[in-house]
């Protein structure tokens, strides 16, 4: 197969290279186009204002793998690999593997979902890959997870060009419970900014966060009660599946807004 990988931890990153040597070792025919330094929480921005640089990059990744490094964000890079360094379409846009998880409103501000996001927009099967921990660096479970999970897309496609948004917990691979197909559940971080001071005695603010855990998860308008959050299978050391859409369109509050309008 045919596979653009991308991330948002950059170019450099352990969790991309594992991923994308996985994959080439495999016999896949892998391209990666990714930022050239950590641009996490970028969420989808794009570079307007300023060009947009990218070189090749020699000797890091498995000999078959063309790597390109991009000045932009996650969702540049995807866009400029697309459409101006692969010349055929790929089978697959994969993004990751991020170093830190992507769960319930994470995936808002995530610019390795996002990343992904461009793959699905262009009508392409695309994965988002978390490792659910900031701190372990060993991979290989993910990315191994990650082949099975895109050969087994490839004898039993999907029907539409969807998103998947993967979390793998950060344990050796018999600690895994298993897979869980999920929904989007609830994170939310109390925000923090601390005050400090420059050389200059001129004052600056650093955004910091303490994530609040212990959140009731939300009922779903259209999917049963027992499905699962991601939030939750995470918590149960299962590796979680979340198909995510683009569409953000509320459909309750259409109906309510047309109701309100009509009277």
């Amino acid at each position: 197969m045919r596979i653009l990988i991308s991330n948002d931890d950059g170019i450099f990153a352990k969790g991309i290279r594992t991923l994308a040597d996985t994959l080439a070792k495999a016999g896949h025919d892998v391209t990666v186009v990714a930022p050239d330094i950590e641009r996490s929480a970028t969420g989808h921005g794009l570079t307007l204002h300023h060009p947009i640089r990218a070189e090749q990059i020699e000797g890091l990744y498995h000999p078959s793998i063309t790597a390109w490094s991009c000045s932009g964000t996650p969702s540049d890079s995807v866009k400029l690999g697309l459409s101006a360094i692969m010349g055929d379409r790929p089978d697959f846009v994969l993004s990751g593997i991020n170093q830190g998880s992507n769960l319930g409103t994470d995936i808002l501000y995530s610019g390795t979902v996002s990343a992904a996001m461009e793959g699905t927009i262009e009508g392409i099967t695309s994965i988002a890959f978390s490792l659910t921990s900031f701190t372990i660096k060993e991979f290989q479970p993910a990315a191994n997870f990650a082949l099975k999970l895109i050969e087994q897309l490839q004898e039993k496609p999907l029907i539409d060009s969807t998103l998947l948004n993967v979390n793998i917990p950060a344990l050796p691979e018999s600690e895994i419970a298993g897979i869980k197909i999920t929904r989007q559940g609830l994170r939310r971080y109390i925000e923090h900014f601390q005050k400090r001071s420059d050389p200059r005695g001129k004052t600056y603010y650093w955004l910091a966060g303490e994530l609040v855990e212990e959140l009731d998860q939300p009922e779903h308008i259209y999917l049963p009660p027992e499905l699962p959050t991601d939030v939750q299978a995470h918590k149960q050391n299962y590796i979680t599946i979340t198909p995510l859409q683009y569409n953000l369109t509320d459909v309750v509050m259409v109906n309510d807004l047309q109701d309100h309008f009509d009277s």
